[in-house]
């Protein structure tokens, strides 16, 4: 086994929490060194008018658009106030919380423990009214602030453009301490998810490419390392490639890095803004980063998922209303925690697929027509005889009859204090109307592919979870991702003796309660641009 390998299986057992203890943190807000949640350089802007009173179609119908496969769908134009709309509804704020004289700013993507540490950069070329080159995109103004000019014509794709996501793990180490790494990549697939849904409502695709993390740093400019404060580092995690011809493929060969960093400055634009005054380092956290990073080629390494048409969804709101209205709840009703089949199954057929890495294991609490009890839905149709032969002899393995994916009951009972237990003992992961854990195939996919695979893992389980919050949002319903779990009580209760699969982000979907005593303001107000 490599050491990059070892490394991976090292911080996954290190961070796990457990009965005994949880994973190695402060143990305490350092409210002095609290970081700024906005990256911003000192460079150029570009000012992206508001989109709030742009029309979108109906949530369900991106979803049918998508599918379809005639040749003349309707797209956006690529231009300054598509690309506004793009990052608004994927990555911008959605709404501001005022509680006496405090204030934050929630956003459409969503974050653990709303620390937002991902960043966006995009790589413009004859987009109308930007100018080609690097940019990144700032959230806090709505904003895109150049960091390189390009020389030449950058010869992109027709009527595309590149996406760069990046993290900045110290935003999540601050609070979360060890762990924090896994929550920045779940927060990645959240972005990630963000982005293809923002791209669904204008009419657009994206497609994660494969490529080199060395050349990607070069592309974006981290190399540069007088621009930045290292105890700050920010590292690419995937370039994404946004095209706004649907019915074309393009793929990795159709994009030189290396020519396209030719084509820039020598040397970028614009500082970046220190965003703590002091630091507590974690040695584990540089040590998991540089593991997981990859300088080989490999189009199997990470593909995202590609979801069924789902036939359960009705008509609901706007797609940009939804995505402005998506929250994590804080508190669940217990006192009216129902939701009906369809609406259970609407939610698991949002994320219905047949090759993923991710599984889905449910406790249902509270479902019409459904006994409660302990579920798995299996989002990979090669899994299920490894998960027949892995999990508990005594489990039923009875299949339901559903639309929304191969789901199948385990085990009946009342599962409300095993779950809450699981989760750290949060009452949200008992209140609701199901709580659930996402099962990934893991050693088997760490030896084929290396030890970058494991961020990419994350990646997965953040994409799902954004799905299934917009899913509930539409059906008036609230979800929240959990990120502190009892990992290995989880494998105890399905019978996982070893690493074959393990368990990595947990979701509870019910009714959320409104904290009265707080105010929601629009975003944006003190701009006053349309």
């Amino acid at each position: 086994m490599n050491n990059n390998l070892q490394m991976v299986y090292t911080y996954h057992n290190e961070t796990k929490h457990s009965q005994q203890r949880y994973a190695r943190s402060l143990g305490y807000m350092d409210w002095a060194t609290q970081p700024d949640p906005y990256r911003t350089y000192s460079s150029t802007k570009t000012t992206l008018p508001l989109s709030f009173d742009n029309n979108t179609l109906e949530y369900s119908q991106i979803f049918t658009q998508a599918n379809d496969e005639k040749e003349n769908k309707l797209s956006a134009p690529l231009c300054l106030e598509s690309i506004s709309q793009f990052f608004q509804f994927s990555l911008g704020l959605a709404a501001i919380k005022e509680y006496g004289e405090q204030s934050w700013a929630l956003r459409c993507n969503a974050s653990s423990g709303n620390l937002q540490p991902s960043e966006a950069y995009i790589l413009a070329n004859e987009i109308q009214g930007i100018k080609d080159g690097l940019h990144h995109y700032s959230p806090k103004e709505h904003e895109l602030e150049l960091l390189s000019s390009s020389k030449e014509n950058l010869n992109l794709p027709k009527n595309s453009f590149l996406v760069c996501l990046s993290s900045i793990v110290w935003r999540e180490a601050w609070k979360y301490g060890e762990r924090s790494w896994r929550y920045t990549q779940l927060d990645c697939g959240h972005a990630l998810k963000a982005l293809e849904i923002s791209a669904l409502i204008l009419g657009w695709k994206i497609e994660v490419l494969n490529t080199k993390d060395s050349q990607l740093e070069s592309l974006i400019g981290f190399n540069q390392s007088s621009r930045y404060v290292p105890e700050e580092r920010e590292l690419a995690d995937m370039l994404i490639l946004v095209s706004k011809d649907t019915n074309v493929a393009l793929t990795s060969q159709d994009i030189d890095i290396s020519l396209l960093r030719k084509k820039l400055q020598e040397k970028y634009e614009g500082k970046a803004n220190q965003l703590s005054q002091n630091w507590h380092k974690w040695d584990i956290l540089e040590k998991i980063e540089d593991a997981t990073l990859s300088d080989e080629l490999d189009i199997k390494k990470y593909v995202n998922d590609k979801y069924e048409l789902n036939p359960y969804r009705e008509p609901s709101l706007l797609a940009k209303d939804i995505v402005l209205k998506r929250r994590s709840a804080q508190v669940m009703n217990k006192e009216d925690c129902t939701i009906s089949k369809k609406e259970f199954e609407t939610i698991l057929g949002s994320v219905k697929c047949d090759t993923s890495t991710i599984n889905l294991v449910l406790f249902v609490h509270s479902v019409e027509e459904l006994e409660s009890g302990l579920y798995i839905l299996i989002r990979n149709k090669e899994h299920k005889s490894k998960l027949q032969t892995l999990l508990k002899d005594e489990f039923l393995w009875e299949k339901v009859d559903t639309k929304a994916g191969e789901l199948y009951k385990l085990q009946n009972g009342d599962f409300k204090f095993l779950a809450k237990a699981i989760s750290c003992n949060q009452d949200i992961a008992s209140d609701g109307a199901f709580t659930l854990g996402m099962l990934a195939e893991f050693t088997s996919q760490l030896e084929k592919y290396g030890s970058s695979k494991y961020k990419h893992l994350y990646w997965d389980c953040g994409a799902v979870g954004q799905q299934l919050y917009l899913e509930a949002t539409s059906l008036n319903l609230s979800a929240t991702g959990i990120g502190c779990f009892l990992d290995n009580i989880l494998h105890e209760t399905l019978g996982l003796i070893s690493n074959q699969f393990q368990t990595l982000y947990h979701f509870t979907i019910g009714r959320g309660l409104v904290d009265s005593r707080l105010t929601t303001l629009k975003p944006y107000k003190r701009l006053r641009r349309v």
